[in-house]
């Protein structure tokens, strides 16, 4: 199943970027460019790194300036992660190209890599939830909540998986079919943003 491919590199990107801990550490993706291997591993290191981000930006003593470049690095990393979910999109569209539809397929609501950026996203709520979990410094009441809700994201996880092997059946069986589109965002485009755009003036 592909789900069970993309959870364990998932958590194999996980725990290499926990090593060391740092948002400043290069990435070093153990798989071949060509793979979609490569590709899993990459989109969940972003995903891990720009975790870290949205925590240290919300450090209520951080200087300014250092807040801006941190904002930055975020932007940048957002768009890299969509980047990335058209990439996998595309292994999907091509893998699934010679695919007889059937009359009566539909469009699902997202599009496989899109599930998948949402599992991805899940493995890290878990890995950061067990952390709490497992904390000795932590009072049990604390614990306990956190244990909560680490059943409902572990139960979350076999839910969307199972969807996303579903899907994926559907697809190759005809009974389903692809249609992507680009994230088309303006904020970052200089002719569609006004403030950018006045800047070029």
């Amino acid at each position: 199943m592909f789900s069970a491919l993309a959870n364990s590199i998932f958590e194999e990107s996980i725990q290499q970027y926990h090593v060391k801990d740092d948002v400043n550490q290069s990435l070093d993706n153990p798989y071949p460019p060509n793979e979609i291997e490569h590709l899993l591993y990459k989109k969940n290191w972003i995903d891990t790194v720009q975790w870290h981000f949205e925590d240290i930006i919300r450090d209520p003593e951080i200087e300014p300036t250092a807040a801006l470049v941190l904002k930055r690095k975020i932007d940048a990393s957002n768009q890299e992660r969509t980047d990335l979910v058209e990439y996998i999109d595309s292994y999907f569209l091509k893998k699934y190209q010679s695919v007889q539809i059937l009359d009566n397929a539909s469009i699902n609501t997202e599009s496989p890599a899109w599930a998948i950026d949402r599992l991805s996203i899940l493995a890290l709520k878990i890995f950061h939830m067990k952390e709490e979990v497992d904390r000795k410094d932590a009072s049990r009441d604390h614990i306990e909540t956190c244990q909560q809700k680490l059943d409902v994201l572990s139960a979350q996880k076999v839910d969307l998986s199972a969807a996303i092997d579903q899907l994926l059946k559907d697809i190759e069986a005809g009974r389903k079919y692809m249609k992507v589109y680009k994230q088309m965002k303006m904020y970052n485009d200089e002719e569609l943003n006004p403030v950018l755009r006045g800047q070029k003036q």
